[in-house]
């Protein structure tokens, strides 16, 4: 499984936290969320924080999934 990258974050003066993905923006988190937030990015890979905190955080077995007889269209 392939670490995620491309995540960013920037902390603004009155409180948000936006987080981006290449480029473009993922989510905003206000209020306790966001300190929540900067606090767990400091202490941990930041990659992996955006990632699970915008809920893009794979597991590896989409593609396998996708192709179980149960999921086909």
């Amino acid at each position: 499984m392939a670490r995620p990258s491309g995540f960013a974050y920037e902390a603004h003066t009155d409180g948000t936290v936006h987080i981006t993905h290449h480029g473009r923006r993922a989510t905003v988190l206000r209020g306790d969320r966001a300190a929540r937030f900067l606090d767990e990015v400091t202490g941990a890979d930041p990659q992996l924080v955006m990632a699970r905190w915008t809920g893009d955080y794979r597991r590896g077995n989409e593609r396998a999934a996708r192709a179980h007889p149960r999921n086909r269209g």
